[in-house]
């Protein structure tokens, strides 16, 4: 079974924060809506919905794998984590 840990993303070096917003931004399938957006201004609205806690940063210390979800999402696989 997985087992989810949410990373507080202030605990992360400023550096390695913005390749991992950079690698997301850049993941085949990740969509931005009509209106194509600049790497850097996908990295700050991302970093944006993380301080305002939309999203979150989760490891899966299973997999050894990190993703950001939204925290709706993000909530129902920590909960699953617990149980």
């Amino acid at each position: 079974m997985a087992q989810f840990l949410e990373i507080p993303v202030s605990r992360l070096d400023g550096n390695v924060l913005e390749a991992l917003l950079e690698e997301f931004a850049t993941r085949d399938g990740t969509d931005y809506g009509l209106q194509e957006t600049d790497l850097e201004r996908r990295v700050s609205q991302l970093k944006g919905r993380l301080e305002r806690r939309e999203m979150a940063l989760l490891y899966d210390s299973d997999s050894e794998q990190w993703d950001l979800l939204t925290r709706e999402r993000a909530d129902e696989f920590l909960d699953d984590t617990i149980e």
